[in-house]
């Protein structure tokens, strides 16, 4: 663990130095950005309905979803392309035609991309070479089924059905299926996914999305515990690793429950060493590209609850930009928020993420206003869809915010 830790360390300050003048200069002046959902990316036509809009509504940043749940709205040979497109030419790339648009119309477009999470626990993958059905040992576990799954052969459809009904029963706190940082080969693939990004097109930027673990009851996995005993024992004395691994026989939690503190290291530890090298890969494929990650506006609820160390990823240049999903709808409360990550920031970028989908025209304006007061770089956006597709959004909704806000 402590060799990790250093790893991490030391690799992270490799990075103190500033990013490449190209990424610079975009900062540099005020981001007025999109978050635009896959959805929206499923034919030219809202391809170019998307752009055109944008345009002129004065936003000069598109954050395009083109990992959604572990597929893909590009070329990739390593996950499937996206069920969406399917009615589509297997010639229409997404990410290429929002590009070729989007910097026709001088915009910039960065690859937004969930990360951990891969799968929807309501409606599984079509695609039988989808990562869950491939390798679905790499599918982080929770705590209260993980006894039982134990039993489960990982290649036995149960496996994946039992996990995805215990997810699906609790909407309003998981999104769906992720995949594990903890495991070795499954880190790689999420390496290996943004990087062919990054080496296939020329993005202005990444936008990681969930990298995060679901909660800190999150993953306790047998091959995630294998992997914290691994690193455990060389550390502690021959009885202790008797007693443990006799205990062991009955109770997979015998390690993670005699180290708390060591385990939530560890995961901690392996989600930033993770990032780490998605870091390296992106820079050295394409050093002028901007690295940022939408993040939980609360970075001591980050740090705690989803093992989240943006704070620290931020401060010693893992990331270029932080931004905050401030979606409250109280506008002392999201300023707050913003003044926060400001502050934790100290003078690096902070773009303020605001949820204009729960907003009247007139709060997005007032939340705007906050964020240029507060000395942000710029704000996102959430999301065009909702913004436009909405039948409880006022069409003019972003004609409203452009004329109160964005015509400066």
């Amino acid at each position: 663990m402590m060799a990790l830790a250093v790893m991490v360390g030391v690799c992270a300050i490799t990075f103190e130095a500033p990013v490449a003048s190209g990424a610079r200069v975009d900062a540099g002046s005020e981001v007025r950005a999109l978050w635009v959902l896959r959805t929206s990316l499923s034919t030219p036509a809202s391809i170019h309905a998307l752009v055109k809009t944008a345009a002129d509504h004065g936003f000069n940043t598109l954050l395009v979803q083109v990992r959604g749940r572990g597929d893909a709205y590009y070329e990739s040979d390593l996950e499937p392309r996206a069920a969406d497109l399917v009615r589509q030419p297997a010639t229409f790339d997404p990410l290429a035609t929002v590009i070729a648009d989007a910097h026709q119309a001088g915009l910039r477009v960065h690859a937004w991309m969930n990360l951990n999470l891969i799968s929807s626990a309501a409606e599984l993958p079509s695609a039988l070479d989808h990562i869950i059905y491939r390798h679905p040992e790499w599918l982080m576990v929770p705590r209260e089924i993980a006894q039982e799954l134990k039993a489960v052969d990982p290649s036995s459809p149960g496996y994946v059905g039992k996990l995805a009904r215990w997810v699906r029963a609790q909407p309003e706190k998981l999104e769906g299926l992720y995949s594990s940082p903890i495991q070795p080969e499954a880190a790689s693939h999420t390496v290996a996914v943004v990087t062919d990004v990054i080496k296939r097109y020329g993005v202005d930027g990444v936008h990681l999305d969930y990298v995060r673990y679901p909660s800190d009851q999150f993953d306790y996995s047998r091959f995630a515990i294998a992997a914290f005993r691994a690193d455990m024992r060389p550390k502690v004395s021959p009885a202790v690793r008797r007693e443990l691994d006799d205990l062991e026989r009955v109770d997979l939690f015998a390690y993670p429950d005699r180290f708390p503190t060591e385990w939530t290291t560890f995961r901690r530890a392996q989600l930033s060493a993770m990032l780490m090298r998605i870091r390296t890969s992106v820079k050295a494929a394409r050093p002028e590209a901007f690295l940022t990650i939408a993040a939980a506006p609360d970075p001591q609820e980050a740090y705690e609850q989803r093992l989240q160390d943006w704070r620290t990823w931020l401060e010693h240049g893992l990331i270029d930009a932080v931004c905050p999903m401030a979606y409250t709808q109280e506008p002392d409360r999201f300023a707050e928020q913003i003044a926060a990550a400001r502050d934790i920031a100290g003078g690096k970028v902070v773009w303020a993420g605001i949820g204009a989908y729960r907003l009247k025209p007139e709060q997005t304006i007032e939340n705007i206003q906050a964020a240029r007061r507060l000395g942000t770089a710029g704000f996102v956006l959430f999301s065009y869809d909702s913004l436009t597709a909405s039948k409880q959004t006022p069409p003019d909704y972003l004609d409203v915010v452009t004329r109160g806000a964005l015509s400066r």
